[in-house]
């Protein structure tokens, strides 16, 4: 069975680039892409981390590349590609994986905190996927760009507005680059995930969220998640790695311009949470939660 599927897949071989491959999701995607025989360049704010990533791809006997960037940078993103244009005689595959926030309401924000969450979530993937695109039509096979975006560009995310709409733009985007690319056969997709056991989610949340969670006994610490998602676990990194597998391979050849929701059904749910004490899912608590959260007598 395993044969069948890796020769509909068609990975062996492949080339891809992975813009923040070297740690937390970038290092599992790169890894899993290769595992699946795929060359690949990297890049990564994180040295260590890139390091890290770069000798365990070399263990598995692949090419790999790798350059310690900034991706919100122009100058150094387009150095990458530079480089990935004069090691590699093909790109197939793109992953634009680096992102990320903090928790602020829009009142609170700089001009500058504003600017940097739109770099970073939207502006350095227009510069990536235009850098890329050239690239791919090398070989005249076509390739598959995929953005990592989120479940909260599909929802109204107060306290993250500014991250929500920068990830929306670029999945809109996406949209509309899979339609502009379909007649060279390189097809643009995105994943959202939802919350997942990520460095860069914890980084998000102010330190008080980490200290109160830890604070917390250990059998109590996932309630919430049980709540959260149908699932009733977060999903791990393996899980969006496989996302990329299926749509940086021929598996996913007439699958374009979607968004793939990788979040164990929260995206479903779309506010419908499994509140304790024998609520159920409801999109609000009833009198089993509301009793215990609120006793009688006690201030809201």
């Amino acid at each position: 069975m395993s044969g069948f599927l890796d020769g509909r897949a068609n990975l062996a071989g492949k080339v891809a680039a992975v813009v923040g491959g070297g740690g937390g999701i970038g290092a599992g995607v790169s890894l899993a892409l290769a595992s699946a025989g795929v060359d690949l360049a990297i890049c990564d704010i994180d040295a260590t981390a890139l390091a890290e990533t770069q000798s365990a791809i070399g263990a598995k006997g692949r090419r790999v590349t790798a350059m310690t960037a900034d991706a919100t940078d122009e100058a150094a993103l387009d150095a990458f590609y530079d480089t990935v244009e004069r090691d590699f005689p093909r790109l197939d595959i793109l992953v634009n994986v680096a992102g990320g926030t903090k928790r602020q309401f829009l009142s609170e924000a700089s001009r500058a905190d504003i600017a940097r969450d739109i770099q970073r979530n939207y502006g350095y993937v227009i510069q990536s996927v235009q850098r890329a695109v050239p690239l791919m039509k090398r070989s005249g096979e076509g390739g598959s760009i995929i953005s990592f975006t989120t479940i909260e560009a599909h929802r109204g995310a107060a306290s993250f507005s500014v991250y929500a709409g920068a990830k929306a733009a670029t999945t809109n985007f996406t949209r509309s680059m899979a339609v502009e690319l379909g007649k060279d056969r390189i097809r643009v997709s995105c994943i959202a995930p939802d919350t997942t056991l990520s460095h860069g989610n914890m980084a998000a949340m102010p330190p008080s969220f980490a200290e109160g969670f830890m604070k917390l006994p250990p059998h109590v610490q996932g309630k919430g998640m049980e709540m959260y998602i149908p699932r009733r676990e977060q999903p791990p990194v393996d899980a969006l790695a496989d996302a990329v597998l299926f749509l940086g391979s021929d598996l996913s050849t007439f699958v374009s311009g979607m968004t793939l929701h990788v979040d164990g059904g929260t995206m479903a749910a779309a506010g419908f949470l499994d509140w304790p004490f024998g609520d159920g899912f409801v999109p609000t608590p009833l009198a089993g939660t509301l009793a215990r959260l609120y006793r009688e007598g006690d201030e809201a």
